[in-house]
């Protein structure tokens, strides 16, 4: 039998990446283990390390996970609230 199921509405936190060094504190606040190499933000995740190029979208999960998102997957996925 097939089931259809949406996602249930959830509110995340958000910083565009923009290779400044205050917005990469900002980041490194929620994951202490991220580093920037030439603007390219690396992110170690449960699924191993995510890259965060510029005006990538860095998003931190409901249990404080962060990853990033590639900015036109993000605007199709998420409204602002």
């Amino acid at each position: 039998m097939i089931k259809h199921y949406r996602k249930k509405p959830v509110v995340v936190e958000t910083i565009e990446w923009d290779g400044k060094k205050s917005t990469f504190e900002k980041i490194k606040k929620w994951n202490k283990n991220t580093t920037v190499n030439n603007d390219i933000l690396y992110i170690p995740t449960l699924e191993g390390i995510m890259k965060a190029q510029l005006t990538d979208i860095i998003i931190k999960g409901v249990k404080g996970e962060i990853y990033p998102c590639r900015q036109d997957i993000f605007h199709e996925t998420y409204e602002e609230v």
